[in-house]
């Protein structure tokens, strides 16, 4: 099946081929007829399968043939909203609606928190067709009466069970109220969950569901290995990865936002140059840390699963868990940034003793095991004991017998006052 055999417009199409692309992934396959038909759509997919392009092209044709629905005179108004967990996955969103609506006339724009107000309210002002937001920022937005909901005829939900985790269900159910009953809605998820299909059930009507197998997106083009170490060599066997295995560029995950700064710190005494990416970082600081990691001024870009979730990179060649995540999808959706658009990467994940029962989690949610091989002069100390992972970071020594299994961390609990007034929260708005 080609591009051609979906039901786009020459515009749309144009655009898509200028971007390389001539055969749809299974979820663009199957989402953009759907979506044409005007029906809701509950999908499961993990990043790197084509999602955005999925939702986004056929928003840009429904819009563009119901241009009759636009009032008259005056600015035009909001027609799609479409939400997204982070900063940075709004502004990759809004770049794949530019890109991909290059040759119709409609307008986007992107707003979230960390950065100025103002320029956000001058282009609301100038009037746009799809808006991509942060929930926070959104509503910062209703409150001061700078937008108008009102005229929406399609909602994007996307990576809905990140802003779940993240604490959104509040700011998502306020806003929705805001929201014209008659609508299109489009719900993205990673996994469905029982918060996921409460909230669909809640929000859409005889949804169609489509879901892409796991299995398909994290192990047919990816090369996945564990590389047993023991924690406190961990940096040293990540330099002699990077100094024997060639790998030009990676992205490396760490738990905590203090781990991240402090391996930065300590790649640079070795001459590698790394930049930390996480939620106490700035917008701007964010910003520039992923440009100059895309245009190869730095070589590592060091992140926390929430600061790196949305990023796009193209031709990743690796990832690097430094650590493992507490939750295990997490893993899934760490080395989703490579081995995208049918290109193949690798997975490399570097664990001590402590995290053997992060790893079972995680090739128990795979369904597989991960291929082990232990670094010549990296074999682990059998006598250390596991000490247990808690909140992210390493607690005391445990007081019991070795071999006794580490405690992982639960999924954390949502502030209940909604994620946009916690602090914990500062890189989402």
């Amino acid at each position: 099946m080609s591009f051609d055999n979906l039901g786009l417009r020459a515009e749309l199409l144009r655009a898509v081929s200028e971007q390389g692309y001539t055969v749809p992934t299974p979820i663009q396959a199957q989402a953009i007829p759907t979506i044409l038909q005007g029906k809701d759509v509950l999908a499961g997919a993990q990043t790197g399968t084509g999602k955005t392009a999925g939702f986004t092209l056929p928003v840009l044709q429904l819009l563009l043939e119901n241009s009759s629905n636009r009032p008259g005179p005056g600015p035009r108004p909001i027609r799609c909203l479409i939400l997204t967990p982070t900063r940075e996955l709004a502004a990759q969103v809004e770049e794949s609606v530019a890109t991909y609506g290059k040759y119709v006339p409609l307008r986007s724009t992107t707003i979230f928190g960390g950065v100025n107000i103002r320029p956000q309210i001058a282009a609301l002002q100038r009037g746009v067709d799809i808006l991509v937001a942060t929930p926070g920022r959104l509503l910062d937005h209703v409150q001061q009466r700078t937008l108008d909901l009102s005229h929406i005829e399609i909602l994007v939900l996307d990576e809905a069970d990140r802003m779940l985790d993240m604490g959104f269900i509040r700011d998502i159910t306020r806003i929705i109220s805001l929201l014209p009953r008659k609508r299109q809605n489009l719900l993205f998820s990673a996994t469905f969950s029982d918060d996921i299909k409460r909230l669909a059930d809640s929000l859409m009507n005889t949804p169609v569901r489509i879901e892409i197998e796991r299995e398909a997106v994290t192990a047919n083009l990816v090369s996945h290995i564990v590389h047993p170490v023991d924690k406190v060599r961990k940096r040293e066997l990540l330099i002699h990865l990077l100094r024997e295995r060639g790998h030009h560029q990676g992205l490396v995950f760490t738990r905590t936002k203090h781990g991240a700064n402090k391996l930065c710190e300590q790649l640079a005494t070795c001459g590698i140059s790394a930049v930390a990416i996480h939620g106490n970082k700035s917008q701007p600081q964010r910003t520039r840390a992923l440009a100059d990691f895309k245009n190869g001024r730095v070589r590592l870009l060091v992140a926390t699963d929430l600061a790196a979730r949305g990023l796009d990179i193209d031709q990743l060649p690796c990832v690097i868990n430094y650590e493992l995540p507490n939750v295990p999808e997490d893993y899934v959706h760490r080395i989703g940034r490579t081995g995208r658009a049918g290109a193949t990467g690798d997975a490399i994940s570097l664990v001590c003793v402590d995290e053997l029962k992060l790893l079972r989690d995680i090739e128990r949610l795979m369904n597989r095991r991960i291929d082990q091989s232990v670094i010549n002069g990296f074999k682990p100390d059998p006598t250390i004991p596991a000490e247990p992972i808690i909140n992210g970071r390493n607690g005391p020594r445990p007081e019991t017998r070795m071999g006794q299994r580490p405690m992982s961390r639960p999924r954390p609990v949502a502030d209940p006052r909604g994620a946009r007034n916690s602090p914990r929260n500062p890189h989402s708005r």
